[in-house]
């Protein structure tokens, strides 16, 4: 299945939802991209989250406020969801192994960039430029599931999305925990020995791409997909849901530690002895929202995660007024794992619901499927770039929070009030039973068309 074309390893046919043709190798391939596409995208979350890290160093020495924090952790997350629109199409462009080749060997220009400016001295200015640098490695993760989705049928897309993210999503914790190694061992004055394991790290993994990775020749960017999927409303609602889940994932990763340093007066070691908990534990538990959306439906699964939001995040706003960390630590965590079962079922949900719409429309078997793929993939890019600002919008509530009244309590409520908006539109349309038509017979309700997403 795998020729050469321009120099490059092509597989110019590619028909997952073939039950024989996936029996018959293309299992085993599609397997073999996900694992090392799961690596790129790890490091690329790594660096993407730098700056969360960067900031635990950063002592009164160098002259930055805890807003100006807020903000610095903030600037990554704009850039990079404004990155994964283009990053979305680069794959059919370039390739996906091509691409991420290309993607990872990006990540050496703002993990370089701080090692030059990280020390005392450095301009703020100069801090922001750097760290909008790492939103490269937030646009790898359009580029990864866009890869990933027209890989797997969608029998498995929840599983292998699910997985794909998760790995992805624990370079978060991974980077915090190395943070915190250096931390409690080196001290917090030497933060270029966390950028100095990360270089080789990141040739490791384009070179793991170019030499294990495929690319798919039937994978063409369609403008009239991308057209036709920014005009879909489902495109917006799901964009909404996704600020919900993935939005709060990664804003919470990047100012847990923040949080509570100035809340709760935890020292820089303190801080990144608990900061990578929650990121871990939500990445983990990803792929298990996939699985769980593939057998339940992804609608029933994402309304049941938003409820539970709902009532984590008033546990935290109860132990914010109490000033009670244990109880606090509980109910962020528990958010945590949350935001990541919420991002593995909205994840599967997409390719669903753009398959029930080619049923809607009388399409069946093979024509459904590539009606689905077709608009799932141009919708994954905008849906991800959209919820990836959920996460700025997640530091700037924290930052004007701590600067009006030096707590995050401000904050955590209006995340509550956002919690309770995704809830109803989740059951609003795709789960409401809908009102029957005046000569209607049926003894049950009817469902919405989208029940089965």
């Amino acid at each position: 299945m795998t020729v050469a074309r321009r120099g490059k390893r092509w597989i110019e046919e590619w028909d997952p939802e073939d039950t024989a043709f996936w029996a018959d190798g293309g299992e085993r391939i599609a397997r073999r991209n996900l694992w090392f596409s799961v690596l790129s995208e790890h490091i690329g979350f790594s660096v993407w989250s730098l700056w969360s890290v960067m900031v635990l160093f950063m002592g009164p020495e160098y002259g930055i406020d805890p807003a100006g924090k807020f903000f610095l952790v903030a600037i990554p997350t704009v850039v990079g969801g404004v990155l994964r629109v283009p990053y979305t199409f680069a794959v059919a462009r370039f390739g996906g192994r091509n691409w991420t080749v290309m993607s990872a060997l990006l990540l050496l220009v703002p993990t370089v960039a701080a090692a030059f400016v990280m020390e005392p001295g450095t301009s703020y200015t100069t801090f922001l430029v750097v760290a909008a640098l790492t939103g490269v490695g937030g646009g790898n993760f359009a580029s990864s599931m866009t890869n990933i989705n027209s890989f797997f049928p969608l029998r498995k897309k929840g599983w292998a999305l699910g997985l794909n993210a998760g790995g992805g999503n624990i370079g978060v914790p991974v980077i915090q925990l190395l943070g915190l190694l250096v931390i409690g061992t080196a001290g917090a004055a030497h933060p270029r020995l966390v950028l100095g394991v990360y270089l080789p790290l990141i040739v490791l993994a384009a070179l793991c791409a170019a030499l294990f990775m495929d690319n798919l020749a039937p994978v063409t960017n369609d403008t009239g997909a991308a057209k036709e999927a920014a005009r879909d409303p489902h495109t917006w609602i799901m964009s909404l849901l996704y600020i919900g889940t993935f939005g709060s994932f990664i804003g919470y990763s990047f100012a847990f530690g923040l949080v509570l340093q100035n809340q709760f007066a935890q020292t820089p070691l303190q801080a990144a002895s608990l900061t990578f908990i929650g990121p871990l534990l939500g990445s983990l538990i990803r792929p298990v929202g996939g699985k769980l959306a593939d057998r339940f439906g992804g609608a029933r699964i994402t309304l049941g995660n938003f409820a539970a939001m709902g009532v984590a995040t008033g546990v935290v706003i109860a132990a914010s007024v109490r000033e009670s960390l244990p109880v606090f630590l509980v109910g962020f965590i528990a958010l945590f794992v949350l935001t990541g079962l919420g991002n593995g079922s909205t994840y599967k949900m997409i390719p669903a619901i753009f398959q029930a719409k080619a049923v809607s429309r009388g399409l069946a078997g093979e024509a459904a499927a590539a009606y689905g793929r077709r608009l799932s993939g141009a919708a994954m890019g905008l849906i991800g770039a959209v919820g990836a600002l959920g996460g700025l919008g997640i530091n700037l509530a924290f930052r004007q929070a701590f600067a009006t009244g030096g707590s995050g309590t401000p904050a955590f409520v209006s995340f509550l009030v956002c919690y309770a908006l995704c809830a109803a539109v989740t059951w609003a349309v795709y789960l409401r039973p809908s009102v029957p038509e005046p000569d209607a017979q049926a003894e049950e309700p009817q469902r919405t068309a989208y029940a089965e997403v």
